[in-house]
């Protein structure tokens, strides 16, 4: 893979990572659970952590940034509807719908970028970091299913 290649995986998996960490922090906000809450806390640290792992990628294959990735304009809107729904009175179970989706997203993302072939140390960041986002939205899965069964 080409560095224009490698820089355009990266710079497209900041973006969604940051759209995570600010998705799970306003949903965070926005749960009664408390167990939600820490969950959704610790989830948008741990996107923060990544989007900073793979920013020091970047840097490293000689991309410096400009501007500092601030998520997408789909990320914003996706948590803006977060925002509506729990306006009209949507509850725990409906911001665990709009989590899951934005981990479909997410899922989605880092799949395309392992599509491709990435220089190995950058492959394995995305490798590791997509298993952990697969695990994510297996656990936001199970807790909408069990909160839909409630």
């Amino acid at each position: 893979m080409e560095d224009k290649d490698a820089v355009s995986v990266l710079e497209d998996l900041i973006e969604t990572c940051k759209d995570g960490q600010k998705g799970y922090q306003d949903a965070a906000e926005h749960v009664k659970r408390t167990d939600l809450k820490t969950y959704f806390n610790q989830q948008s640290l741990e996107r923060g952590q990544f989007a900073g792992e793979l920013q020091s990628e970047l840097t490293r294959v000689g991309k410096d940034k400009d501007k500092k990735p601030s998520g997408t304009v789909a990320g914003a809107m996706h948590r803006a509807w977060i925002d509506t729904k729990v306006a009209l009175g949507g509850g725990d179970k409906s911001i665990l719908n709009s989590i899951e989706a934005g981990e479909d997203t997410a899922k989605e993302a880092y799949q395309k970028a392992l599509s491709g072939t990435l220089p190995s140390d950058i492959g394995e960041i995305v490798r590791r970091q997509a298993s952990s986002v697969q695990k994510a939205h297996d656990h936001v899965k199970m807790l909408r299913d069990s909160a839909a069964a409630a």
